[in-house]
């Protein structure tokens, strides 16, 4: 509470002010104030006050307090009787100047809403909030859930957080930080490029079709996953991660009502990303958000004038609402795991193993619990329902599920990650395998999509939600 000290004169000051003001928000100030402070008897009126003579001038005696009299009942019946808006809340605090549109990126903050329909009986999509400032990042989804009410779907902290940290120093110095929360796409690679770092550590060289490409090489700070193993890249191998969009701003912003809820399209004009890739990018972005679905796409066109290679990935971290990883389980329909040296560094061996009889085995329908296993690995050799790689994401605690479906026939792999004691399981559907680039994959597919000029493709992801303890029909 704010407390002011007033001296007599500064009171007498203030009541003036005070009485001027009150006929300014009655509405009558621009019709009488002016009159009325033309008039002896106002004056007199307002310079009373402790100290001073109630009534200084007295030259004209009788007619000035007769003055004084139909003042006070104009005064009366237009401030009194009249019943302005503004009267209804005199004596109250006025509220606070309205706060401006956060912006992050150089960018508002965006969000995509719909009101509830199913009265709390099933789960349903409510919003969807993006930062066209800093990749198109999806910031947060919010949903429905029976039994628990609304709940966050992603893993954020607040926006003001967000907004303090995405800095551009230390881990964000080439956007890294926007991994770390919510869900960012990484185009034109997801995942890690091992590469000839350079001697200050600020690069990396590797090649493509003969072709080098010099990339920026990613701060990071990871917690350690699980046991490591043998072997490792050598000495001066340094390494890139999760793409060059990160801190990219989108154009062309534009939010459409539906039936259903509300989609958002946008495009990020990524031409050669910065200086660090092939030929010239334009990457359209398609949000819409329904109760029963939130359908993210994105197209990669290449505008240039010559090849290139491109893979599309999501990095969502997952909330589980009941706060209990250990029981959480993870469905995902992978037969095969790619072999890395160590869950610090991460160096893809080139070796596939088989999941069976291990673990990493969660091809059930209703998955297989997280327990205390620490996750950071690469599943491929996918299985795919009606053409979609559906991953889930369980709560049997909270009785909610997320699907993860990849609908995009170039989806080649999915990197899960969740460490230990963390509240969240994040599923990177993505083209490529780790390295995509690497030697140690021996001439093998590594998901890279060729672009040749004029040409495009397309990464899609649909979430979906689902009550796991619902009784069958």
């Amino acid at each position: 509470m704010l407390t002011l000290y007033l001296s007599p004169s500064a009171e007498h000051s203030h009541r003036s002010s005070l009485q001027k003001t009150r006929l300014l928000r009655a509405g009558w100030g621009a019709a009488i104030l002016p009159a009325m402070q033309r008039s002896s008897a106002f004056s007199m009126l307002t310079a009373s006050g402790p100290g001073s003579q109630q009534i200084r001038r007295r030259g004209k005696g009788e007619t000035t307090m007769k003055q004084v009299a139909w003042l006070l009942v104009a005064c009366t019946l237009l401030i009194g009787g009249c019943r302005h808006p503004s009267q209804e809340n005199a004596g109250k605090p006025l509220p606070a100047a309205a706060q401006g549109p956060i912006q992050i990126g150089g960018e508002n903050v965006v969000t995509l809403t719909r009101k509830a329909t199913g009265n709390g009986a099933r789960p349903e999509f409510l919003s969807l909030t993006f930062l066209p400032g800093r990749g198109m990042n999806v910031f947060q989804i919010k949903a429905s859930i029976p039994g628990r009410g609304d709940i966050s779907v992603l893993n954020s902290p607040s926006v003001e957080t967000v907004a303090a940290r995405l800095n551009g120093t230390g881990m964000d110095r080439t956007g890294g930080a926007s991994v770390g929360f919510g869900e960012a796409f990484l185009i034109p690679y997801p995942n890690r490029i091992f590469g000839q770092a350079s001697p200050d550590g600020t690069t990396l060289t590797t090649q493509w079709h003969g072709r080098t490409i010099v990339l920026p090489a990613f701060p990071r700070r990871r917690e350690t996953a699980a046991t490591p193993a043998p072997a490792g890249p050598p000495d001066n191998m340094g390494m890139v991660m999760h793409g060059l969009i990160l801190k990219s701003q989108a154009q062309d912003v534009q939010t459409q009502t539906t039936a259903d809820g509300q989609t958002a399209t946008a495009v990020i004009h990524a031409g050669d990303f910065g200086g660090h890739w092939l030929s010239k990018t334009d990457l359209h972005f398609t949000f819409a958000l329904t109760g029963e679905a939130v359908d993210e796409t994105i197209t990669a066109t290449n505008v240039g004038s010559e090849d290139e290679p491109i893979a599309i990935g999501a990095h969502p971290y997952f909330a589980l609402p009941s706060g209990d990883r250990g029981q959480a389980r993870i469905h995902v329909p992978a037969s095969m795991m790619a072999v890395v040296n160590n869950y610090h560094q991460e160096f893809p061996t080139g070796q596939l193993k088989p999941v069976k009889g291990t673990i990493y085995d969660y091809r059930s329908p209703e998955g297989a619990a997280l327990d205390d296993h620490a996750l950071d690995d690469n599943f491929s050799h996918l299985q795919r329902t009606h053409g979609a790689v559906e991953v889930k994401v369980i709560d049997p605690a909270a009785n909610y599920g997320v699907d993860v479906d990849g609908l995009s026939p170039e989806i080649k792999t999915v990197q899960i990650y969740s460490p230990q004691g963390r509240k969240f399981v994040a599923v990177e559907e993505q083209f490529n395998f780790v390295d995509p680039f690497g030697k140690e994959w021996k001439g093998m597919d590594t998901g890279m999509v060729t672009l040749h000029p004029g040409q495009s493709t397309t990464w899609r992801l649909r979430l979906r939600l689902f009550t796991p303890n619902a009784p069958s029909r």
